[in-house]
């Protein structure tokens, strides 16, 4: 019988868990993280804390798993129907062959995707060069006009308005109306820039609008309003959104202020004090009028004076007067030149008597003789001192010498033939040789016989025996 066109005969036979496990690695190896948009349907959050959800669009949908570690570091709360941007890996969960996405991060649909064109448009612009210190310009101290790009019906003008009546209301404002947020909205603003600094008619410009979302200040991160500002010749302030808001206007602009008020403030001057400055001013002013009112009358008496003073004798007696005044103030002069000199050579000779080598030397030879004195008295004393010492240890050595001893008679007596010394007459035989050592000399003797003998006492004079 031969065997079925359907059955296996040397073709390998996967398991279907074999087969799931090969394509979920394959799968897993095959793609990186990838970014993927669509919207959220069927979301279920079990205890675990993990979350599962569709993600679909028009045409497909694919299943993810967002598990809990990763749920846990959302900032926002996703639900049915919201449209998202997830980073996910490609797998396939092999108990039911399902193919789905392992989601690591996952955003609002809408939110990430400006940010990230935010990003890489920055990151773009200052590779170039458009946010460089370099580039930035100063802004007048006083502008003679001062231009705004902005809404002429939005809040961020009242403000600037405001603030400039307040604190210059003498400061002429340009507008030049442009939409601030959708569609056209950044062409529009690119344009009147460059209007601006085409016209030339105003000394710096003002570019704002108030806060939003980032979908709302778009129009000022686009790359054509960039440009715009930074090939603009005025002077550029950019004011968009609040203090936290950080557009790319703000980054090319010359100065970024963090709301209109500021700007405002930043762009006018201080209309108070430029008054103070005025008045102060206009006082240094009347005062120099009168003083240079009063040097000039003064200097024309001077010169009626001179010119009645001009006649010649009069000119001789003054000049008479004025040779007296020099000769007197002359001789004082040399008075006391001749004086300071003399008390000058004073001071040297007592500074050179008192720095004399003849005082020191005597000095020195009466501090030396003072020294040999106390150094042969304290060598004296120290010669006594010593010699009174010596006469000490020389009776002390003398009372316990074996001389002495000898001196009063005794002997003492060692056998000859190992030098001991005899203490008993019993320590000794009849006939042997002994040495007797005297207080002066020393006799050989030979032993005859034995004593028995008292020891003397002291004071004896008794002279002892071999």
């Amino acid at each position: 019988m031969d065997p079925s066109p359907a059955t296996p005969i040397s073709a390998e036979v996967y398991s279907v868990s074999r087969l799931a496990e090969e394509v979920r690695l394959l799968l897993d190896g095959a793609f990186p993280l990838l970014w993927v948009e669509g919207e959220i349907s069927n979301l279920a959050r079990p205890r675990s804390g993990h979350v599962y959800f569709t993600l679909k669009d028009e045409r497909a949908q694919v299943r993810c798993a967002l598990f809990r570690n990763r749920a846990q570091r959302l900032r926002f709360q996703p639900g049915h129907g919201e449209r998202v941007l997830v980073r996910a890996r490609v797998s396939l969960y092999v108990p039911r062959g399902d193919f789905q996405l392992i989601v690591e991060h996952m955003e609002p649909a809408g939110h990430g995707a400006l940010q990230r064109a935010f990003e890489a448009l920055k990151a773009r612009l200052d590779a170039e060069g458009l946010f460089a210190v370099e580039h930035k310009r100063a802004l007048p101290a006083l502008p003679r006009r001062l231009g705004v790009i902005t809404s002429p019906t939005g809040a961020a003008l009242r403000d600037v308005l405001t603030v400039l009546r307040r604190r210059f209301p003498a400061l002429p404002v340009l507008i030049y109306p442009v939409p601030v947020q959708g569609e056209g909205a950044a062409e529009a603003i690119a344009a009147a820039i460059r209007r601006a600094g085409e016209r030339a008619e105003v000394d710096a410009l003002l570019i704002t609008r108030g806060g939003g979302s980032l979908e709302d200040l778009w129009a000022f991160n686009e790359e054509v309003v960039a440009r715009a500002i930074h090939a603009c010749p005025l002077p550029v302030v950019s004011a968009v959104g609040h203090e936290v808001d950080v557009s790319i206007a703000d980054l090319v602009a010359d100065q970024r202020a963090p709301t209109p008020s500021a700007a405002a403030e930043l762009l006018s001057p201080d209309g108070e004090a430029w008054a103070r400055q005025l008045e102060g001013t206009a006082q240094r002013l009347a005062r120099a009028q009168q003083r240079r009112l009063g040097d000039t009358r003064q200097r024309l008496e001077t010169l009626a004076r001179r010119l009645q003073a001009q006649h010649p004798g009069r000119r001789l007696q003054e000049r008479a007067q004025r040779l007296d005044e020099i000769e007197q103030r002359l001789a004082h002069a040399l008075r006391q030149r001749l004086a300071g000199a003399e008390a000058r050579l004073g001071h040297a000779q007592e500074r050179l008597l008192a720095l004399s080598p003849r005082q020191r030397i005597a000095r020195l030879d009466e501090h030396t003789l003072a020294l040999r004195r106390r150094l042969a008295a304290a060598v004296q004393r120290d010669l006594e001192r010593r010699g009174a010492r010596l006469g000490a240890s020389a009776r002390a050595l003398e009372a316990v010498s074996p001389l002495a001893t000898l001196g009063r008679g005794y002997a003492i007596v060692r056998r000859a033939e190992d030098d001991a010394i005899l203490r008993r007459a019993g320590d000794v035989s009849i006939g042997e040789e002994v040495r007797a050592l005297l207080h002066e000399g020393s006799l050989r003797c030979r032993v005859e016989g034995h004593e028995a003998a008292s020891l003397p006492r002291p004071g004896d004079d008794a002279p002892g025996n071999g």
